[in-house]
């Protein structure tokens, strides 16, 4: 099936889960750029990631400079798709994200079920391709999450020493109203 482009915010997303990804970030008030630029591959193969946004790092660590995060959107991996996120990356053989660090996010997660959103300690559609991880902050191991407070976008931790409760309140509801976005009608 071919995704239905969809108009949202300014923006003309290339689906709809992009457009709902793009309401969770004005859910919390995330500034975020959507495919504000494209790069050329290692192989001469090109890329463009959907959205940059800045990250803060991890929730609490007042030490944290902010960074480029990229954010790619696959409802589902495809190994052409995998091979250039590597390339993107710099994934190394060890599995280990060296630049670019990239978030990759599918579905909009159902309430209460946020750790289902589960990207670090396992691959998407059996591609190999392990998503972003806390490895690339803290050296930790720990999947990450979406996250934000007063505008700011974060990354969580599933080992609970990162989440907060003020966020997890706001990232559910920043869901739901992603997930309850209907564009039938035009932008809304």
């Amino acid at each position: 099936m071919r995704a239905i482009e969809t108009y949202y915010n300014g923006y003309r997303f290339r689906s709809r889960l992009e457009a709902r990804w793009a309401v969770f970030f004005d859910s919390l008030h995330v500034k975020y750029e959507y495919e504000p630029e494209g790069f050329e591959l290692p192989d001469g193969s090109r890329y463009l990631p959907d959205f940059r946004v800045k990250c803060f790092g991890k929730r609490g660590d007042r030490d944290q400079k902010p960074f480029d995060l990229w954010i790619e959107v696959k409802g589902k991996m495809s190994a052409k798709d995998a091979n250039k996120i590597r390339q993107f990356t710099g994934m190394t053989k060890e599995g280990r994200p060296i630049k670019n660090p990239l978030l990759i996010v599918n579905c909009i997660p159902d309430r209460g079920h946020s750790s289902d959103f589960d990207l670090g300690s396992r691959s998407m559609d059996g591609s190999g391709l392990c998503p972003f991880n806390y490895e690339t902050i803290d050296h930790d191991y720990f999947g990450a999450y979406p996250a934000a407070h007063n505008g700011r976008f974060y990354l969580w931790g599933d080992d609970g020493n990162y989440i907060n409760a003020d966020d997890v309140d706001a990232v559910e509801a920043a869901y739901d109203k992603a997930r309850q976005a209907r564009f039938e009608w035009g932008d809304r």
